[in-house]
């Protein structure tokens, strides 16, 4: 399983302070945006992730986030040359995917909780799977609508009313016929190439599958100001109550595995003095009483 990390769009709702930096490396509390969803797709076990943006932020993307060996990861670049559609970054990404199935995140999709996001991708076979999330005012997402038994049968984009509110997060897997099936689309009245339709098209073959995440997962879409507070807000409560960070990509790295202790030294060496720092060096002291200098595959938090 490959994944795509979209970090795109213009980011117009974060005027004017997506002027002076792309949205995806807007500050989320004490973190860059892009960090979190990064994060998501590490804990799902993905490993060879390509980061897609616009020729402006990618630049400063790639800049941030490296190639990946730090954390264990394969990260290659791409970039969207203009906003067309999320259902676009499958046909810029075809020559990296060649053929795999893949998990798509967008760039200012936040997740907190414990999803099993590795046993989903572990388990999907054939189609397309989305996650829905249960939302108060459904007109302001697309939607999905289950059947009694659970199964999808109808897709709609920000409905004036509605018979569910379980809103599709940007959170998606799909097998190896999604450049064929994102191919055969046509753009929308915007010009865009719709992930609606694209879901719409699997739902169609009866190839769409729905995860619906439960009360115990946090999920915020950071697009706009009102959002971007109150997502801070939430990570700065968790993180000072729990006196534990959401998606320190070192912390992470480690508890999946994809670094060791040398790996985890190595990372904060090559970082400057500040409280980031400081977190990770306690993750460090924590594995050392955890492992006594032996890997014992436990999950360490400091």
């Amino acid at each position: 399983m490959k994944g795509i990390l979209l970090a795109g769009g213009a980011g117009t709702r974060l005027y004017p302070s997506s002027a002076v930096v792309g949205k995806q490396l807007h500050t989320v509390y004490d973190k860059p945006m892009v960090f979190y969803p990064l994060s998501t797709l590490m804990m799902a076990g993905i490993r060879e992730i390509l980061v897609v943006s616009s020729p402006a932020d990618l630049p400063r993307i790639r800049d941030l986030l490296g190639d990946g060996s730090s954390w264990g990861i394969d990260l290659s670049y791409a970039v969207q040359p203009n906003p067309g559609g999320i259902a676009q970054v499958f046909l810029i990404a075809e020559r990296f995917l060649d053929g795999s199935a893949c998990t798509l995140i967008l760039g200012d999709n936040i997740f907190h909780g414990r999803m099993d996001l590795g046993h989903v991708v572990g388990e999907f076979g054939r189609g397309a799977n989305v996650f829905g999330y249960p939302v108060d005012d459904p007109s302001s997402y697309g939607v999905v609508e289950l059947s009694p038994s659970g199964e999808a049968v109808c897709l709609v984009e920000k409905p004036k009313t509605s018979r569910s509110n379980l809103a599709v997060t940007g959170l998606y897997l799909y097998d190896g016929d999604v450049v064929d099936h994102a191919r055969q689309l046509v753009p929308s009245p915007r010009g865009e190439l719709e992930i609606t339709d694209l879901n719409r098209r699997y739902l169609q073959l009866g190839q769409l599958s729905v995860t619906e995440l439960g009360r115990d997962i946090a999920w915020f879409d950071s697009g706009t100001h009102e959002s971007l507070l109150e997502t801070a807000n939430f990570v700065a409560t968790v993180e000072k109550r729990q006196g534990l960070k959401i998606a320190c990509l070192e912390e992470v790295a480690y508890n999946m595995g994809f670094i060791d202790t040398s790996g985890l030294e190595r990372a904060i060496e090559a970082m400057p003095r500040s409280p980031y720092r400081d977190y990770v060096e306690r993750v460090a002291r924590a594995v050392q009483r955890c492992t006594s200098g032996v890997r014992s595959g436990c999950t360490v938090s400091p």
